[in-house]
């Protein structure tokens, strides 16, 4: 079941009259009729996957029980690394068994030693990246005591399998949305409309903008050798603009329809593409992982505390995990990759955390600095994107190579397809809407939010069909 969907459409306001007027006399009641509606979303998409859902969430419910009652260290580590390893199996075999088998394959072969490999025909769950990391952050935590077990299983399972997250996040903290769910929650209509307006700017983002970009993205990226200069830069700029309201997206919707049942979940994108530096986006972008990384990775290692290359070592660690977590495939890596040389200036310098501050703009010479270190920011993550979108290296390499190479910037791609000036000057009204709406949640509210509401729905209305739609990119992470 997609948030774009008819099917979701007549789901959410089912699910949010059973909460509200049928089933909200106890936190209990509310809990329960939760996890059946998570339960039904998740099986939507393959029902015997449910079952590793539920293996998983009794796992870690399990194992973080006994850790917490855990008589000697000996116990306490058994347990927790029972869950480590098991969790980790499981995205090991669906997610990269493949991969793996058939690079080590590749390397044998290539000094000689013939070898095929043994390959499996499984389906990848959707979100299992995304529960698997819920529970092991909740594990983690209890093994180093930050919190305590959870003993109440229904709570638990909410906690990890709650639908508005489950399959593409964000990957919540059991600090943050487990005391939200061991308590009743009360209708708050304010709190209820801006969760509905968040909803709207999300579908805005994944219907009118990630949608539209990724038909021309498309045709660009499958045809990459005939395209010259100019049109390869467009397609680089359109996949970022596609990835972007596909993911934000999707994960302003899924926070919006938390907030139509009283919880609150981590913030996931904070207006990534005006940030002045690549550590600014990754304080901006995908918030929830990055976090997760810092916390459960980066800072174990020994984060920024020891000599110099421990930093530039964990650096890269922490950004080629965060690519390979993204999926099976070499690109990913060199995506997570090119992401750490960025980085590696600012970690020289000792600058990476220099803009903390809010943007502002003026008249005046700081200012068109600004401007500059934003659009050239911007244009590095574009490059990297172009790795993270090929589908082998090769591609990605080639691609970037006719970008310099090619050097015809003639309006080839504009003026062979149908509406590219108008999604240019599309994509340029969304970038001047969310540059006034920064220090917003979501565009639509404020002044004249009715006007600014009608206008966002006529604008799905107009770019999408609830008949043909699209699915989420990271459904596939």
């Amino acid at each position: 079941m997609f948030f774009n969907s008819i099917a979701f459409a007549i789901f959410l306001p089912i699910v949010f009259y059973l909460y509200w007027f049928v089933f909200n006399k106890t936190k209990s009641t509310q809990n329960a009729l939760l996890i059946i509606a998570s339960y039904y979303f998740y099986s939507c998409w393959d029902w015997r996957f449910l079952f590793l859902l539920v293996f998983s969430t009794f796992l870690d419910y399990y194992t973080g029980i006994q850790i917490e009652k855990g008589k000697s260290e000996r116990d306490r580590k058994f347990w927790f690394w029972l869950s480590i390893l098991v969790n980790l199996g499981f995205l090991g075999i669906f997610k990269y068994y493949n991969f793996f088998a058939v690079s080590f394959s590749e390397l044998l072969n290539s000094v000689g030693l013939q070898a095929s490999p043994i390959l499996l025909n499984v389906i990848l769950p959707v979100g299992i990246s995304f529960y698997t990391f819920h529970g092991l952050s909740y594990v983690i935590d209890i093994y180093y005591k930050r919190i305590k077990a959870e003993y109440n299983f229904v709570d638990y399972s909410l906690f990890v399998s709650y639908f508005p997250l489950l399959v593409a996040g964000p990957i919540e903290r059991a600090t943050h949305l487990l005391p939200q769910v061991k308590v009743k929650r009360e209708f708050n209509f304010e709190n209820a409309k801006e969760g509905i307006y968040q909803i709207i700017w999300g579908l805005v983002k994944k219907v009118v903008i990630a949608d539209t970009c990724a038909t021309y993205a498309n045709a660009i990226f499958d045809h990459y050798t005939s395209m010259n200069s100019f049109s390869l830069i467009l397609g680089a700029v359109y996949f970022a603009f596609q990835i972007y309201g596909d993911f934000s997206g999707y994960s302003d919707i899924a926070l919006g329809t938390s907030k139509l049942f009283g919880l609150d979940l981590l913030k996931n994108f904070n207006y990534p593409y005006f940030s002045r530096d690549i550590a600014e986006f990754w304080r901006r972008w995908h918030i929830s992982l990055s976090s997760w990384f810092r916390d459960y990775l980066y800072i174990p290692l020994g984060g920024s505390k020891g000599g110099l290359w421990m930093k530039i070592r964990n650096t890269f660690i922490i950004f080629v995990v965060s690519g390979f977590w993204h999926g099976a495939n070499w690109t990913y890596i060199a995506w997570g990759f090119i992401n750490a040389v960025y980085f590696l200036p600012l970690l020289l310098r000792n600058s990476n955390r220099n803009n903390m501050d809010a943007i502002e703009l003026s008249w005046n010479f700081n200012s068109v600095k600004t401007i500059v270190s934003i659009l050239f920011t911007f244009m590095i993550t574009c490059v990297a994107w172009i790795f993270f979108r090929a589908k082998t290296i090769t591609d990605a390499v080639l691609y970037v190579k006719g970008i310099f190479t090619n050097k015809d910037f003639g309006f080839q791609y504009l003026d062979n397809e149908r509406y590219n000036y108008e999604l240019l000057l599309l994509i340029g009204l969304f970038v001047l809407v969310e540059w006034n709406s920064r220090t917003k949640i979501e565009p639509l509210s404020g002044k004249k939010s009715m006007l600014k509401l009608a206008l966002a729905i006529m604008a799905i209305m107009a770019f999408g069909t609830f008949s043909d739609y699209k699915e989420f990119i990271y459904f596939q992470f």
